[in-house]
């Protein structure tokens, strides 16, 4: 296994170049979730280009893609790319990277492959993680039936092997009053923004009782359509997250009744949309964790502990919901660089991600490797599954 994984780790340096340069070409053509064509198209490419069979458009979602090399009976391990893109800001998340590092891990074991223990390697292209539920759609469609285990990195200004995400629920308020001139007849309107700042009011009084792990922000969508006209309709959307599903679901009942109060204290109508993207909780994977730290440290990288107040929250974890998985964190920027900031969009094509994605890189094709050689180290990790639910 040693030899294997020094043949893993110099398989990854001769594809370095190629490698950053996918990670600069996807960071420089931001696409947004299911809008993801060019990304998945260059992946699915380069995936095929190094002896990947690979399936497009998987669970009917046009920008996934399953790619797959088989080298007997055995474990199916899955190794994750997200390549969508946030709104304004790019690669603020760094997904760029995460797409890159994955497509490498795949190459590496591909250019290995007579060496591999039996068993088949996928790497699956997930669209739309900031917000869009790619991988709720793959699930559904059964992208993930026959998967043993799974995993992914996430860039950040540090290494962790695990940091808690929480479970995410989104709404739409949408609150209707009736116009007038805001001068001349303010009397006869109904104003449709008042009801979406005493929503706004409310939940911020509602923040003292809430409990650390719980987080609730919202934007303005609507706000109407001049100041000389009593907004008639009005927009809020709001995310509500907790640590436990059942604590999201209270919170978010709360924060819909502050909606219904200041429809009440208004006089408008409200709309509420709950939107189906739920997000859930990430199930810890103890074993599949060990492994990825012996690979990390191997290659003379020491992580660091979980941050406790750092959250946020990723359809990766609805895929540890269903079977082993694991979302490590990456260090691609500075310390102290905030997630979704210009400033982490910019460290996302310095010399420290190109670092970080081989690193990546390098452990997730490793540690496959270790699944693969190893049936009883999957059934552990799924053993530890079954037991924490």
């Amino acid at each position: 296994m040693s030899a294997l994984k020094d043949a893993i780790g110099r398989a990854v340096e001769s594809l370095a170049d190629e490698l950053e340069s996918l990670s600069h070409r996807i960071h420089a053509s931001p696409e947004l979730g299911y809008q993801e064509v060019k990304a998945s198209g260059w992946l699915g490419d380069f995936l095929a280009a190094k002896g990947f069979k690979v399936e497009r458009g998987v669970a009917g979602v046009d920008t996934a893609f399953r790619a797959t090399i088989e080298t007997g009976e055995g474990p199916t391990i899955a190794i994750l790319c997200e390549y969508d893109a946030l709104p304004g800001l790019g690669h603020a998340c760094g997904h760029n990277v995460i797409a890159a590092s994955g497509a490498g891990a795949g190459a590496a074991l591909a250019a290995v492959r007579g060496q591999l223990p039996a068993g088949r390697v996928q790497v699956i292209g997930t669209p739309a993680e900031e917000g869009g539920g790619g991988k709720l759609k793959l699930i559904e469609g059964g992208v993930f039936k026959g998967v043993d285990c799974a995993m992914m990195i996430h860039g950040f200004d540090r290494y962790v092997l695990h940091q808690d995400l929480l479970g995410i629920v989104r709404v739409n308020f949408d609150f209707t009053g009736k116009a007038a001139h805001a001068s001349v007849d303010p009397w006869e309107g109904i104003n449709a923004l008042d009801a979406v700042i005493q929503t706004f009011n409310a939940i911020s009084a509602l923040r003292q009782q809430l409990r650390p792990d719980a987080r609730v922000h919202g934007i303005i969508t609507n706000g109407g359509a001049a100041p000389n006209i009593i907004p008639e309709a009005a927009a809020a959307t709001f995310y509500v997250r907790a640590a436990r599903l059942d604590y999201m679901w209270e919170v978010y009942e709360k924060v819909v009744a502050c909606a219904e109060g200041a429809a009440r204290a208004t006089g408008t109508e409200l709309r509420v949309v709950q939107l189906p993207t739920i997000y859930e909780p990430l199930k810890r994977n103890d074993t599949l964790l060990g492994v990825f730290k012996t690979n990390l440290q191997r290659l003379g990288v020491t992580d660091e502990p979980p941050i406790p107040n750092r959250w946020g929250s990723s359809d990766i974890g609805n895929v540890s919901q269903v079977l082993p998985a694991i979302q490590p964190y990456v260090k691609i920027a500075d310390l102290g660089t905030p997630i979704h900031s210009r400033a982490f969009a910019e460290a996302a094509m310095k010399p420290l991600a190109r670092q970080g994605l081989l690193t990546a890189a390098k452990t997730m094709a490793m540690t496959a490797t270790d699944l693969l050689a190893d049936p009883g180290l999957v059934q552990r990790a799924k053993e530890e599954f079954a037991a924490s639910r």
